[in-house]
């Protein structure tokens, strides 16, 4: 059932409640005379009614429905809440049967009514055709210049009816080339145009490259889901050899992934225009990118700038390289990222296929912690699961400090709760799962992080008794060597498949190009995916992309953005291998 607005209406509206109440039920107040309702109190009413008809039918189509939904539409008055009206009128009436359609009898005063059916039959006429969908809407707009609909467009509708991008057409790529963010920028930009000219294929050992080097930012890192550890230097010739040695030592640990299945990058000779976003303002370069014959957008990277090129609305195509913590409703611009989310939402997907009932999961004590936390209960809970239980850490020094204290990581957590309310800190009053015991343990966490939180939880709990240990990609760092594998032997990480050995050239390859910088390599993935992603943006926008990436298994969700499926890893006897569900 579509969720009500009802109660978002009521506090927008100022009425005598008492008052309302009685005439509502038919009463008056004695002594005096049945007071008329004041409009706020009728329109009230009339919601009340609308929304009846609507949650009453619970999801249902029907020509009542839709009725009723227009009806709401002329007495709203909020922007968000008007463009969710529009929304769900259009899905109310994609939801016809033909038969529905057919017995349709239509009052002569329903003239939006009448606009609506005869823009579902137009979108039904054209649906397989994007260029032809898109002038028959216009058209559609011309005949009815007054419908709700032609003003804003239903936002599905508005994606699938934009012209189609053609497989010649010219790619304009915004990045950060300049500044603090440029290293990130660059990584990305040499992944796009890597997978343009073409990548090397797992029988091909290519050979090794500079690395490049540069400094990097955590704050611009966390924001685009990746965790860096290592500052980048310039290397003297025998520091790079080193680094070249340990990075084929590092990929010998890989047998090769065979279980992953890459589909194929496209190669063609589209043209690719690059500019630097700290060069000139966003809404400069954009009106720069359409004087230079642009027919498709990739990038911006940063926030704030995919943020302004949405509010622009230059009208082009526009894959953006981040997401948004709140999406504008009625945008066309869709979203690509090497999101932390993803990841999480893949952790308790990957828990709840090995039949685990009673997680915890262990967090850093900051709002990306918390973020993370939350996101896996909602996940978790989604999927059937119950309530999920965490604990957070701070400092690595702190961490340090507990275990000089003898103190473990005890089997126990407090719940996360429920999406509107915030998750309850770490305490003394620590209580057990409610569903059983503790039977597998989640982790957020860098590599030297993780080689104290596992002892600290085998000193609370025996080897024997430990329930299995998951981490995520933060954990898996160039330069831990076989030492910390061993440590971690049993425990499984998710990571990009670049980083689980599915093209062992190609992840030498990158590896040699950021001196074995994993934050980097992932970037450099996220660049070659978005190569791909730009060659079937046509298939982004209908909601029928899957695609098996560098960077995981990719498709479309609601708003056009791209969730990432990650593969899992295993750290087995000092060699890292692909899990077998």
């Amino acid at each position: 059932m579509l969720s009500s607005i009802f109660v978002r209406f009521k506090t927008g509206l100022s009425y005598t409640a008492i008052l309302s109440a009685l005439i509502m039920s038919g009463c008056t107040l004695t002594g005096q005379q049945e007071q008329p309702l004041t409009p706020a109190a009728k329109a009230e009413m009339e919601m009340k009614q609308f929304q009846k008809v609507i949650d009453d039918a619970q999801g249902l189509a029907s020509l009542d429905v839709i009725r009723a939904y227009i009806g709401l539409e002329t007495l709203i008055t909020d922007p968000e809440l008007h463009q969710k009206n529009i929304d769900d009128t259009w899905l109310m009436l994609t939801k016809l049967t033909p038969e529905q359609r057919r017995g349709v009898v239509i009052k002569a005063d329903e003239n939006t009514l009448q606009g609506w059916l005869d823009l579902l039959n137009t979108y039904e006429y054209n649906k397989d055709d994007a260029d032809k969908l898109s002038t028959a809407v216009r058209e559609w707009q011309t005949r009815y210049p007054r419908n709700p609909a032609a003003l804003t467009l239903p936002v599905s509708l508005l994606r699938l009816s934009q012209p189609s991008v053609s497989t010649s057409s010219q790619i304009a790529l915004l990045l950060p080339l300049t500044g603090q963010a440029k290293v990130f920028g660059e990584a990305i930009r040499q992944g796009f145009l890597d997978a343009q000219s073409g990548l090397p294929q797992p029988q091909a050992i290519p050979e090794p490259e500079t690395p490049k080097n540069d400094d990097s930012l955590a704050s611009i890192l966390e924001e685009l889901g990746i965790k860096n550890t290592e500052t980048p230097t310039t290397d003297t010739a025998q520091e790079t050899t080193e680094k070249t040695q340990d990075k084929e030592k590092e990929s010998s640990t890989f047998s090769g992934n065979t279980t992953l299945r890459l589909d194929p990058v496209a190669q063609n000779a589209r043209q690719v225009i690059v500019y630097d976003t700290n060069s000139q303002p966003i809404d400069v370069l954009l009106k720069k990118v359409q004087q230079d014959g642009a027919n498709l957008i990739v990038g911006p990277l940063l926030k704030p700038e995919v943020m302004k090129t949405i509010e622009l609305q230059s009208g082009l195509p526009v894959l953006a390289l981040n997401e948004l913590d709140a999406i504008p409703s009625a945008t066309t611009v869709c979203f690509f990222s090497l999101s932390p989310e993803d990841e999480t939402r893949n952790a308790a997907q990957h828990l709840r296929q090995q039949q685990k009932a009673n997680p915890l999961i262990i967090v850093p004590d900051n709002k990306f912690g918390q973020r993370m936390a939350q996101t896996f209960a909602d996940e978790w809970q989604r999927t059937g699961g119950g309530t999920v239980l965490q604990q957070t850490f701070s400092s690595v020094e702190s961490l340090k400090a507990s275990i000089n204290r003898g103190v473990g990581i005890r089997m126990t957590g407090t719940p996360v709760l429920p999406t509107e309310n915030a998750p309850l800190p770490l305490d003394s009053q620590s209580i057990p799962s409610a569903g059983g015991a503790i039977d597998s343990v989640y982790i957020i966490a860098t590599s030297d992080e993780l080689t104290l939180i596992k002892p600290m939880i085998d000193m609370a709990i025996s080897t024997q008794k430990r329930p299995p240990i998951y981490v995520s990609s933060r954990s898996n760092q160039g330069g831990t060597g076989p030492d910390f594998r061993m440590e971690m032997d049993g425990i499984q990480f998710s990571d990009i498949p670049l980083m689980t050995g599915a093209n062992l050239p190609l992840m030498q390859k990158a590896s040699s190009k950021f001196a074995n910088d994993y934050s980097l390599m992932r970037l450099y993935a996220m660049g070659i995916d978005a190569w791909s992603l730009a060659n079937n943006y046509n298939d982004l926008t209908k909601g029928t992309l899957h695609f098996n990436g560098i960077s995981g298994s990719l498709r479309v969700e609601d708003n056009c953005t791209v969730y990432r499926q990650l593969p899992w890893m295993q750290f087995k006897q000092g060699k890292i291998e692909p899990v077998t569900q």
